[in-house]
């Protein structure tokens, strides 16, 4: 190489493009990552979905509650006081119910999803002081920290999860567990407008899509650099 040639190196290219490349290259990095992470997750809950229901408590001692499938007696459920989430389904817009249960006098308090109500259904279940018992079957959930928008809303509707001021709401004299039941027995069989369901256990899982992405954008810069500089040493 001359000293022509060596005095018109692109170092500013250079640095720019290594930059830029080692950028890249963590971004695909980190979605490999992920992807382990998600298909964990998949896994955990293909698995405790496979499981036969156990009742709450021995759920919650076991190393890996999430997903798993509950059985839970909670007295007076049905005639509960409820909080309102805003939601969505396929179905359409609605809200999701939200109440308390205390299985035992001295046991934790545990928050229940009741089920999803569509917007336009104004049918809703009855609230008294019944303490008559009923069993429910559901699914173990625990959610994070609320975001933004965890605030009611001047209408008394939730706009997004938040366990510390549905309990709140409801009167808690305990803070509750970090899970929540969401039930798929019907908690009110008489009121057909509420429908029990559970977050799915699948995941959207696309994290193989973008560290191609990434890897590929990173390989594509590089080839790119090596045509410019060649370019620019030959000339």
């Amino acid at each position: 190489m001359t000293a022509e040639a060596k005095r018109g190196f692109p170092w500013g290219l250079t640095v720019a493009s290594a930059l830029v490349f080692v950028l890249l290259m963590s971004l695909g990095v980190w979605q490999v990552q992920r992807l382990q992470w998600k298909e964990g997750l998949i896994a955990q809950a293909e698995s405790a979905a496979a499981l036969p229901p156990a009742p709450l408590a021995q759920v919650l001692a076991s190393p890996s509650p999430e997903f798993r499938r509950v059985l839970l007696d909670c007295p007076g459920l049905a005639t509960a006081r409820f909080v309102q989430l805003q939601s969505i389904t396929d179905d359409g817009p609605g809200l999701r119910l939200i109440s308390l249960c205390r299985a035992a006098p001295d046991g934790p308090v545990i928050l229940v999803d009741r089920g999803f109500v569509a917007e336009e259904a104004s049918a809703r279940p009855a609230v008294s002081d019944s303490t008559a018992p009923i069993r429910i079957e559901g699914v173990l959930r625990r959610h994070g920290e609320p975001g933004w928008f965890a605030a009611a809303p001047s209408n008394g509707r939730f706009l997004a999860r938040d366990d510390a001021a549905f309990t709140a709401a409801l009167g808690g004299g305990a803070p509750a567990t970090p899970w929540t039941v969401f039930a798929t027995t019907s908690t009110n069989p008489e009121l057909g407008a509420l429908k029990p369901s559970a977050p799915p256990a699948a995941f959207a899982n696309n994290h193989l899509g973008y560290l191609l992405t990434w890897f590929g954008l990173a390989i594509a810069l590089a080839c790119f650099y090596v045509v410019l500089l060649r370019r620019r040493l030959m000339s």
